[in-house]
């Protein structure tokens, strides 16, 4: 279930690359200003006006890079899918640390406002480490 989860992970995140792609050498600050138009936002306001200036810096160069981004991570989590599903002690420790590290983060955006998406978040990643962990200390010193 884990190396799906983290495989599923990675078709997302190539999905999103190529999305990011899809926007090369077009007209970003148009498309953002439609969008807040099509969402009845005051362009003036507060965050439709960051929204709108961050789409202004978006470059084919930042593009290219946050596509790269995306691709680079993909490939960390097939490799890592592929290795849960063959049942890799190197995959499971790997899983552990790196979802791990994300719980502090996911416990201080809890604290600064509770929602269903944070806390699925929360409990999900919970689960997976809880579990990649017991697997490893059920597996004991059992080859890579």
């Amino acid at each position: 279930m884990v190396a799906l989860l983290e495989g599923t992970k990675g078709v997302l995140v190539l999905l999103t690359g190529f999305g990011l792609l899809a926007l090369v050498h077009k007209d970003i600050h148009h498309g953002a200003a439609e969008l807040v138009q099509h969402f009845h936002l005051n362009p003036g306001s507060h965050y439709p006006r960051i929204f709108l200036d961050l789409a202004d810096r978006v470059t084919d160069t930042r593009l290219w890079a946050m596509a790269a981004a995306a691709l680079s991570y993909a490939v960390v989590r097939f490799i890592e899918a592929g290795g849960l599903w063959l049942r890799r002690r190197w995959a499971e420790i790997f899983g552990a640390l790196t979802g791990g590290m994300y719980i502090p983060v996911e416990i201080y955006e809890l604290l600064h406002g509770v929602t269903w998406p944070k806390a699925t978040v929360l409990v999900v990643n919970l689960w997976v480490v809880v579990y990649l962990v017991a697997t490893l200390l059920r597996n004991g010193t059992r080859g890579a």
